[in-house]
């Protein structure tokens, strides 16, 4: 079973871990707020209604700042903690955690440095919290929050929202102070405790100031509940008067007048044992521990989500970048790694974009080819024209072997630009991948620099492989412009035997259909031309594409970033971190990510330490 200590103590110790790592509830709403989901007494009151001397009556001391105006400007976090009788009494604060206050008028200016050091000297209020706890036998197991004084009207040096912003309650158990010498309709406390908390299901009404009423009056219709209904008893309060302040009166005496009173009073005598500062302290703690018992369920399920939803944006963000060179030059290539896997997977199909590699061989090449002007080219005045060209002032013997060889080679001239432009396509293609794939890698999202560069470095190594690619392919063509095939050649006198032709047999003015000038003899050069053209052209349809993988999609899937992987060894230390410069936005996200991440966990092991009552 979890005693009241414990669970008390459990709240405190979240409650400081949050304000370390900076979550006191509002502000910054991308993240999940622990503060805001901690049970916890907020203390309000307007000016003057004896909020101070209330909290200094729960503590027995005289510890807080006094004055006109607004003196509270920073939410107090008053933590107490019950120790054995006997035993001194001291204070410490969270901002100074090796030093322990045991004079509370120092502990009084501390409040007021630390108040002064945030707003400065200005009336401006601030939502970061001061955290002081105070161990003495004098008090019960208590958290409670005193927040800035409530006012209507924003005074000089506070900002247009000061009344919005101290209205804005956390979800908490809210202590209402009021002065029983002023209407109650009109009081500020029960003002923003009706908005926050309408049903008051989570309200504590404190009236104070009893003893300076009007003779022959008392407020026994709002103690009683008649004038303003709670869920919870009203709580009357004497405070020391402004002459026991004054000299000094020790607070352990003054509750003791304040018993005398109620005991004695005539009009609250049988309420005593239900008024008084020490019974609200009891009665405070109490019901602050049922709230934590019956709140710890929906803390452990915060807790725990918040924890996967962190460490899940935690690996979304990436880790953070080290400061040694040698570990960032280590993570360089990692990125480079990963970019590289991402590329192969598009080459190789586990992501789309490389089929298009072959859409170029199989579509855009053989269409190509087939646009070829060699219709235009093989023409029977071009024939002619090449023929009779070549023949010279000598016309041919027998067959015009130079003729044949000008046709052939001034037509193979046209399969370069079909191999280059095969080159360029894949070329394109290689290279959108490359931009495609630096996009999908993940872990490069962080670096935009490291992304130009590696893009750059890409970029560069596709364009050598282009160039060795048309080389390569270019060879291809002029090496069948080199050498002919003869072979091809032997086999037409056969083919034109078997089809009743004889061009083997010379022309003589008895046999004048064969006439090496006539028509049909340029149309038969022409047809023998168009028929190795088309052998070489389902020769280069099949090499051309070979060449350009072998020499682009090889060297690009197997050395792409060699070059790149040269060139970053020789860099500095200075020049690794400029390469992994990532989004100021973003690096300061992942710092608030490991920050909450780290209170979370914290607040995790704090639950599961303490054992819960079933």
């Amino acid at each position: 079973m979890a005693t009241m200590e414990s669970l008390i103590g459990l709240v405190n110790r979240i409650q400081k871990a949050c304000t370390v790592l900076g979550d006191y509830g509002g502000g910054d709403n991308s993240f999940s707020s622990l503060w805001e989901a901690l049970p916890s007494v907020a203390v309000v009151g307007g000016q003057s209604s004896g909020k101070s001397s209330v909290l200094e009556s729960i503590v027995g001391r005289d510890f807080l700042p006094r004055g006109s105006g607004i003196v509270t400007r920073r939410p107090l976090v008053l933590q107490l903690h019950k120790t054995e009788d006997g035993s001194q009494e001291y204070a410490e604060f969270l901002h100074l955690p090796k030093r322990r206050f045991s004079d509370f008028a120092v502990v009084r200016k501390e409040i007021q440095d630390e108040t002064d050091r945030i707003t400065g000297k200005s009336k401006q209020i601030s939502p970061v919290p001061i955290h002081l706890s105070i161990y003495s036998p004098n008090v019960v197991n208590l958290t409670l929050i005193d927040l800035p004084g409530l006012t209507k009207v924003a005074v000089e040096g506070q900002p247009e929202s000061i009344v919005q912003d101290i209205e804005t309650m956390p979800n908490c158990i809210i202590l209402a102070i009021s002065p029983a010498n002023q209407d109650i309709a009109t009081s500020d406390a029960i003002k923003l405790a009706r908005e926050v908390d309408p049903s008051g299901e989570r309200t504590f009404g404190v009236l104070t100031k009893l003893d300076l009423m009007d003779k022959g009056t008392n407020a026994l219709d709002v103690l009683e509940g008649r004038s303003y209904r709670l869920q919870h008893p009203w709580v009357g309060i004497v405070n020391r008067s402004q002459a026991d302040i004054n000299k000094n009166v020790d607070m352990i005496v003054a509750r003791r007048k304040e018993r005398e009173y109620f005991a004695t009073s005539p009009d609250y005598g049988h309420l005593s044992n239900k008024m008084g500062s020490e019974y609200l302290a009891k009665l405070l703690s109490k019901h602050l521990e049922s709230a934590i018992r019956a709140r710890i369920p929906s803390i452990t399920s915060l807790i725990n989500k918040t924890i996967d939803e962190l460490e899940s944006e935690m690996e979304h963000l990436g880790r953070p970048i080290a400061v040694d060179a040698g570990a960032q030059l280590y993570t360089i290539l990692e990125l480079c790694r990963a970019f590289d896997k991402v590329f192969k997977e598009h080459l190789d199909g586990g992501r789309p974009g490389g089929d298009r590699i072959y859409g170029v061989f199989d579509n855009q090449l053989p269409a190509a080819l087939r646009k070829l002007p060699f219709d235009r080219h093989l023409s029977l005045q071009n024939v002619k024209r090449v023929v009779s060209e070549a023949d010279g002032y000598q016309p041919h013997l027998i067959a015009p072997e130079q003729g044949y060889r000008r046709l052939i080679e001034s037509s193979l001239n046209y399969f370069r630009g079909p191999a280059e432009a095969s080159a360029d396509a894949v070329h394109f293609v290689l290279k959108e991948l490359v931009r495609k794939s630096i996009a999908e890698t993940q872990e490069l999202r962080r670096f935009p620099s490291l992304q130009a560069e590696l893009a750059a470095a890409a970029n560069e190594a596709l364009e050598r492989f282009r160039e060795d690619s048309k080389k390569t392919v270019l060879r291809l063509v002029d090496m069948e412009s080199s050498y002919l095939t003869v072979d091809f050649f032997r086999r037409l006198p056969q083919e034109m035997d078997n089809k009743g032709g004889n061009p083997a047999t010379p022309a003589t003015p008895a046999n004048p259909a064969i006439d090496r000038y006539t028509e049909m003899h340029f149309r038969r050069i022409g047809s023998n031309v168009s028929s190795y053209v088309g052998m070489v052209s389902e020769t280069l349809r099949n090499t051309i594409p070979k060449a350009v993988v072998h020499c682009q999609v090889k060297e690009a899937k197997h050395s792409l970033l060699n070059y790149f992987y040269t060139q970053i060894g020789k860099k500095e230390g200075k020049q690794f971190s400029q390469l992994l410069d990532e989004d100021p936005a973003l690096m300061e996200r992942r710092l608030q990510c490991v920050k909450r991440l780290e209170l979370y966990k914290a607040a995790r092991d704090e639950v599961d330490s303490v054992s819960w009552a079933r």
